[in-house]
């Protein structure tokens, strides 16, 4: 049996460092085993509590918090299956690095293996996608809290210790299970953490001095959890490369006008047309953050290989998955921008970049304004976008911002999982997003990823949200259309179209959300201008697979003629 006083001291010591390593968000899902260590995170000041019932939605909220916010979240769970289904989110958090502090209660040694209820094996249940993880010792007679501070301090430092990811912490309690709130707690002392920026060795400077004196070369700024700051300008301005900005770089929001003639943001499209591939092949590349979402751009660097293909990552796994890069600066990026460099006189090669993308858009407003797609109404639907966060789902909504979100400089934050790529927990992950930094937040899905998470909509029941949740409701998989499995009619629909017959407005009603049907553009447009009244609305968008995949192609098809001519 748990002495009261004790329980209460360990579970009071352990919030306390917590709050003291920097953490100041909790997620927790109800369960018994965890009773201790929620009442004691209910009760620490400087920790704000979050809940969600379903543990699988908590993970991806916990997830969004932590990305917006880019602190260390800590996630509790009770025993048993509840901690397995923190599991999809721990992938996430581990490829996209995001730090998180998963805590998952445990039954007392005793009661492992043996048959007793809710008792799972929990020892290093996430395995290796996790930067590190403890069985913690149980609240006993001979409570060392110093060993307990250290842990945790250990925990929060390796989450956020680049490159960032996910801890676990396996708590066992014996029962009973309730704590004295009336027990006060003072710290024993904790441990002080600092940090130091690295710097590049003469060697590296010389040779990013050496590359960024070429001309035809090209900056690919992939995933960014925050605007690039005034410096970085100064340095892409001497520069002159185009800057092919990936739709989570939060280049193509944010960004002064005076700046934005060197964000290239059609490359997705112009990269699909041979001749134009052809014209403008690059000396080098240097990327920063991880590789960008368009499958061309991934598909013509693996087909030039430049000669200097730099890639500037702190960590020593180096992304990779086409085996091109030839330097690897293990670095921040941050020191990039922060080199020597003279003014370079005006480019000829990022004047080329330019001429293709002013083309490209002159063709997608001329076929915005007579054509009816998913594309047309997403880029109808980002026009209207200002002081807000956008998330943004996987497979075609994450492709559609990359085609036809254009640089501007509004106030945009845009947020996606491409960690693993997944379809789940989007809704989930978007509450979490909203609720570290308050900001009115769009979420942009399509309807399978939507039904995936549809449970995360139990977020807006427990805590304050502002939401306006965007469906593209394809009736299935849309992506599948482009990809070459749709050749094959055989089984399409059954294995990849997925048809559910499915609409959302009874899910919107269940919920207590606002809700509103449209097929049009300018239906669209009215609803996003509306007056929202409830603190969630959901716009659905009912568009029609075959024709998605007709229409878009058109405009591919125009392009390839005029970039030919």
């Amino acid at each position: 049996m748990t002495n009261r006083k004790l329980l209460t001291e360990y579970v009071s010591a352990f919030t306390h460092s917590l709050v003291f390593s920097g953490v100041s968000d909790a997620v927790i899902s109800p369960g018994s085993r965890s009773t201790p260590l929620a009442y004691a995170c209910m009760k620490q000041e400087g920790l704000a509590v979050h809940r969600q019932i379903d543990e699988r939605s908590a993970g991806y909220y916990a997830l969004g918090l932590a990305k917006a916010s880019g602190k260390p979240v800590m996630l509790l769970c009770t025993s048993g299956t509840a901690a397995a289904n923190f599991f999809p989110a721990i992938v996430e958090a581990y490829y996209a690095r995001v730090p998180l502090l998963v805590v998952t209660a445990d039954r007392p040694h005793e009661l492992r293996e043996v048959g007793a209820p809710q008792a799972i094996n929990q020892i290093n249940l996430f395995g290796a996608h996790v930067k590190w993880s403890a069985d913690l010792p149980m609240p006993e007679e001979d409570n060392r809290l110093d060993f307990l501070s250290r842990h945790l301090h250990r925990s929060v430092a390796s989450a956020k210790t680049e490159p960032k990811g996910p801890v676990h912490l396996n708590v066992p309690f014996r029962e009973p299970l309730r704590i004295d709130f009336e027990q006060s707690y003072e710290s024993k002392g904790e441990v002080m953490h600092f940090v130091g920026e690295s710097a590049l060795s003469a060697q590296a400077e010389g040779f990013l001095l050496e590359t960024l004196e070429l001309e035809r070369g090209l900056l690919v700024v992939g995933e960014m959890p925050e605007p690039l700051p005034a410096v970085f300008w100064d340095f892409a301005e001497k520069l002159q490369w185009p800057i092919l900005a990936d739709p989570l770089s939060n280049l193509r929001a944010n960004t002064a006008k005076q700046h934005q003639h060197l964000i290239i943001d059609s490359y997705d499209a112009l990269l699909k047309n041979e001749s134009f591939k052809s014209a403008i092949q690059p000396e080098a590349v240097i990327r920063i953050g991880p590789q960008p979402v368009s499958k061309p751009l991934t598909a013509f660097l693996a087909a030039v290989k430049p000669k200097i293909y730099a890639v500037m990552d702190e960590s020593p796994m180096m992304r990779d998955a086409q085996s091109v890069v030839t330097h690897h600066l293990q670095a921040s990026a941050k020191n990039l921008w922060q080199l020597p460099l003279g003014q370079q006189k005006e480019s000829a090669y990022l004047a080329e970049w330019q001429k293709g993308s002013m083309l490209f858009w002159q063709l997608a407003d001329e076929h915005c304004e007579t054509e009816l797609d998913e594309g047309v109404l997403a880029k109808a639907f980002f026009g209207e976008l200002d002081k807000c966060n956008l998330v943004i789902g996987s497979s075609m909504p994450i492709r559609d911002v990359d085609t036809y979100f254009r640089t501007t400089d509004k106030d945009i934050l845009m947020y996606a999982n491409r960690g693993a790529n997944g379809i789940d927990g989007v809704v989930s992950t978007a509450f979490g997003v909203q609720a570290a930094n308050k900001r009115h937040t769009y979420l942009y899905i399509g309807d399978l990823s939507f039904l995936h998470d549809m449970n995360g909509l139990i977020a807006s029941r427990l805590q304050e949200t502002d939401m306006t949740i965007v469906v593209m409701n394809n009736d299935g998989g849309g992506i599948f259309s482009y990809l070459p499995q749709s050749e094959e009619e055989r089984y399409f629909e059954a294995l990849f179209g997925t048809p559910t017959g499915l609409k959302f407005e009874d899910a919107a009603r269940m919920y207590d959300t606002e809700y509103a049907a449209v097929e049009t553009k300018q239906q669209l447009i009215d609803a996003l201008r509306t007056e929202k009244h409830k603190s969630v609305k959901i716009i659905e968008v009912f568009t029609d697979r075959a024709n998605n995949t007709k229409t878009h192609r058109k405009l591919w098809n125009r392009l390839n003629e005029e970039l030919g001519k």
